[in-house]
């Protein structure tokens, strides 16, 4: 665990909350910690000093906690991927889903024992989450939000009828369909989900026509990028035509609408 917690960003504008946080960490793996109280200063450290975890204040009006989560998802930053946590002494049940949807990891509530902070810091460093790279929704799997304290079952309508691989294809698809639908009103981060998930299903897909149909959307990607001309809505529904046959017609059954990625919430359960 230690070895990915040397580098620590506590963005949190309350000196005493911080600072408790940074002597239970000295304490705990001795990691070389910046604090933030200000989303100005959060932001520069992410960006310049690659911190392998963040941890954020919510619920504090001095500063924007889920706009920084949202900002750094939607960043070039190397952090960009980094786990989150998440802090906070009123934890409402928006508070916890906005959370969730904004691509945080883990949600720690206060007062909370070491107990339950070294469950987090385990969840986040010793469980391994797929990435979902979509353009609403852009962070780790949501199925395992508060891993740390959730041991229960899956409870997604098509979990147990689709195998694990099914899954992964399913919500690639899903995704390429919601960018390029976003391709003229978010074309950066329509572009970037749509080469994550076309190296995604070129790397598992096991059908040889799939397979292709991905090699040839991601070289359609490649040379649109390299060209330097605006992504458009009808280029992107042309590229994705072939793929999206792929998709199960009964793909969006039980779903009251689209979602990128298939992984709801789980039941909340907080330290």
């Amino acid at each position: 665990m230690a070895p990915k917690l040397k580098r620590i960003l506590v963005a949190d504008p309350e000196p005493g909350s911080a600072r408790l946080f940074n002597d239970v960490m000295r304490e705990i793996c001795h990691s070389h910690i910046w604090i933030a109280a200000n989303n100005g200063r959060a932001e520069k450290i992410a960006e310049t000093c690659d911190p392998q975890l963040i941890v954020v204040c919510l619920g504090d009006e001095r500063f924007d906690g889920l706009g920084f989560v949202r900002k750094l998802r939607r960043s070039t930053w190397t952090c960009r991927t980094a786990p989150v946590i998440t802090i906070t002494g009123v934890a409402t049940q928006g508070m916890i889903l906005a959370a969730r949807d904004s691509g945080v990891h883990e949600f720690l509530r206060k007062p909370y024992s070491m107990k339950d902070l070294l469950r987090r810091l385990e969840a986040v460093t010793l469980k391994d989450r797929d990435w979902v790279e979509g353009v609403a929704y852009i962070g780790p799997d949501r199925r395992r939000f508060n891993s740390g304290d959730y041991a229960g079952p899956l409870k997604r309508k098509t979990d147990g009828s689709e195998t694990p691989y099914q899954q992964k294809i399913n919500q690639c698809l899903k995704i390429i369909r919601a960018a390029a639908a976003a391709a003229e009103s978010d074309p950066a981060q329509a572009m970037r989900a749509m080469l994550a998930q076309a190296t995604a299903l070129q790397s598992m897909a096991t059908d040889f026509h799939l397979t292709l149909a991905a090699s040839e959307f991601y070289r359609h990607l490649v040379r649109h990028t390299q060209s330097g001309q605006p992504l458009t809505r009808d280029l992107a529904d042309a590229w994705t035509v072939k793929l999206l046959a792929f998709l199960p017609k009964d793909a969006d059954a039980g779903r009251k609408k689209p979602v990128e990625a298939a992984e709801p919430a789980q039941p909340l359960m907080l330290g």
